[in-house]
């Protein structure tokens, strides 16, 4: 009789065990390409398939920026080589600034250049599968998100080589005295248990991923020539090693100091001027019979109110399987460093958020050391794993309760890789009547729409830490931040001219080191015409008067910037109908020349070049980006934790009622 119990209860638990084995292969099989029905998350690149086909078409990627004090301007090129023997049709998702204004793009065979058409999405799509099924060379630029962009080149023969190059200009705004420009390196993989909110297709998101630790076989490059009107005080990327080639003290070149370094993290690049001073001014330009500004205004000297009131921190940080490792060990880091600098007299709870949730305490624990000290052991405890559900996470975050009379201060800790992106920020949006947001993105390529959206859906502040160094000083920034606005009520007084069509509609308040910056339109302008910003300060009633007379009148960027603006307000709080935000989108991108969610740039070569064969299309894959394990990657499933806990729990109930059933008999 032992003996048969002791098979049978090795067969149950080689049947749950292999039943487990099963399951984990069914929610794994994404990391192969070519099954009948895609999942709708990344999978793994796997070197296979027809032979002839090249399929990594992507040789080159390099961004010339030209930097002019506040506006970047960039040229992004890639070359695409088929060295295959088979004609292709490649795609390939790339990253962009979540403030760029794409305004052009030039397509170029050998000796052909074709300048690229701004269309409406689906015009250009048929324009381009029209063109790619006649045979011709065609290019298709569209945007996925307004920080991701899909690139199409249809039938590159075997042998050649198409250049698409891009055009967009970007306004970048000091902090703290600090002017930093990032040029985004690699996509990182989106969550897709979320899909079914997203507001755009989500077949982007199936795009391939190297392994983890994989080389990136693409080469990148990129060079900043930077003209400053004040002289450049410091310079410095913490994320590349640069050579600078100085003209003077206000120009100077910079590039790749190792010409292997690869595109899988952000460039960043970030510099002050002379004793800290910001650019300050009205700029001024006149565009097919419309009037366009810019006023720029440094904060005065900030003033600190002696007595802080008390205040609620809601702490939301993501634990999920895209921040294990280097991500979650960098939010422990930052974690410390705002819990010191949280006050007596504060409160704090902290959820953490996966597929599920958990909290530190029912309610706000008072900021004393060893509630501290309980904090920091549960954030240690944390170990990545499973989807990323942001939503119903700010939910529960938002439900919270606190005192009436209490500020209450949200922070999000995320490397934001979802895709119902739309979705949280109206939530946001919604909820700001009662609640201060800000969010903080961690990782070497976070999504920075989603950061730099919720901080704009809440009116705030959005903090990236790219490093584990990087987070004492974020810490620092978001302390000074918070601590007392400089100027509030703030608002623009028009003498002898009409301003509209302003960005922000509603100027936030002045903050710390961060200048006042508003674009927009004016008309009916007299000779004395000036515009006077108005606000209140620690003593009292400030004002900065700026003539129009005098302003410069010579940047051609404005008019692009300013419909770029609009477009963020646009995409981030959505309109009372969705045919009406549709329509005023389109009408942006069109009139603006401007890459939109519903407007796309196509150039087509007219000569057939592939008449007699087919093309086999190719997803170039993409590295992972810095720091991310291959956790990221793959369809969403429950945490490793819990399934070998399930599945341990399973077999030692079954063991256990077996064991009594055997001890009954045997008495």
């Amino acid at each position: 009789m032992r003996t048969y119990i002791h098979k049978r209860l090795v067969i149950i638990a080689v049947l749950v065990a292999a039943s487990f084995y099963g399951y984990c292969r069914t929610a794994c099989a994404t990391i192969t390409a070519g099954e009948a029905a895609e999942p709708l998350s990344p999978y793994f690149f796997v070197e296979a398939g027809d032979s002839g086909v090249d399929r990594l078409p992507l040789k080159k990627t390099s961004a010339n920026v030209r930097l002019n004090g506040f506006i970047a301007s960039v040229q992004l090129s890639q070359v695409y080589r088929n060295e295959g023997n088979q004609p292709i049709n490649a795609t390939y998702i790339f990253p962009g600034s979540t403030r760029a204004a794409v305004n052009g793009m030039t397509m170029t065979i050998g000796e052909r250049r074709i300048v690229a058409k701004i269309k409406e999405r689906d015009e250009a799509k048929r324009v381009f599968n029209a063109a790619r099924k006649a045979g011709k060379s065609a290019s298709l630029l569209s945007q996925k998100r307004p920080n991701v962009f899909s690139m199409a080149v249809a039938n590159i023969m075997p042998g050649e080589q198409v250049t698409v190059a891009l055009d967009y200009t970007e306004i970048l705004a000091a902090e703290d005295g600090v002017y930093e420009f990032v040029y985004p390196g690699v996509v990182g993989p989106r969550y897709g248990g979320d899909a079914v909110h997203a507001s755009a297709e989500t077949q982007w998101i199936q795009n391939p991923y190297l392994a983890e630790g994989t080389r990136d076989p693409v080469v990148y490059d990129i060079t900043v020539d930077m003209a400053s009107p004040l002289p450049i005080n410091s310079l410095e990327s913490p994320s590349h090693v640069l050579d600078a080639v100085w003209n003077d003290g206000q120009s100077v070149k910079l590039s790749l100091k190792d010409a292997s370094d690869t595109g899988n993290r952000d460039f960043v690049l970030r510099y002050r001027l002379q004793d800290d001073r910001i650019l300050t001014g009205l700029s001024l330009f006149e565009a097919s019979g419309e009037n366009y500004f810019l006023l720029v205004s440094e904060p005065p000297r900030r003033v600190v109110p002696e007595q802080v009131p008390a205040r609620d921190y809601f702490f939301v940080i993501d634990v999920s399987g895209s921040m294990s490792g280097f991500p979650l060990d960098t939010t422990r880091q930052l974690m410390t460093r705002l819990l010191k600098h949280l006050k007596p007299t504060d409160r704090f709870n902290i959820l953490f958020f996966a597929g599920g949730s958990a909290v530190l305490s029912p309610q706000p624990l008072t900021a004393t050391p060893e509630n501290i000290a309980l904090a920091a052991a549960m954030m240690n405890n944390q170990r990545g794993g499973g989807g990323t559900e942001l939503y119903p996470a700010l939910q529960q975050v938002f439900a919270m309760e606190s005192d009436a009379n209490t500020s209450r201060n949200i922070v999000l800790i995320t490397d934001g890789y979802i895709s119902a992106e739309d979705r949280v920020f109206q939530l946001v949006d919604e909820q700001l009547h009662r609640n201060n947001l800000f969010a903080f993105g961690i990782g070497s390529s976070v999504n920075r729409f989603l950061i730099e959206g919720i901080a704009r859906a809440g009116r705030a502040e959005a903090f990236v830490v790219t490093n584990q160094s990087d987070a004492g000083q974020q810490a620092r920034r978001f302390s000074e931040y918070i601590s007392a606005p400089a100027l509030t009520s703030i608002r623009l007084e028009a003498q002898g001219v009409e301003l509209y069509d302003m960005e922000p509609e509603k100027i936030p308040d002045m903050l710390a080191q961060r200048p006042v910056m508003v674009i927009g339109k004016y008309r009916n302008a007299r000779g004395n015409a000036g515009i006077t910003l108005k606000g209140v300060s620690g003593e009292g009633e400030q004002q900065w008067p700026f003539e129009l007379q005098d302003a410069e009148n010579s940047d051609s960027t404005l008019p692009q910037l300013w419909a770029r603006k609009r477009l963020e307000r646009l995409y981030v709080i959505p309109a009372a109908s969705k045919s009406v935000q549709r329509e005023s989108i389109l009408q942006l991108g069109l009139q603006y020349s401007l890459l939109t969610r519903h407007t796309s740039f196509v150039a087509v070569d007219e000569t057939v070049r592939n008449g007699t064969t087919g093309a086999k299309d190719v997803k170039q894959p993409l590295p992972l980006p810095k720091g991310v394990s291959n956790l990221a990657v793959g369809q969403p499933m429950p945490e490793p934790e819990l399934l070998w806990i399930g599945t341990m729990a399973i077999l030692l109930m079954i063991v256990s009622r077996m064991w009594r059933r055997w001890h009954a008999i045997q008495a």
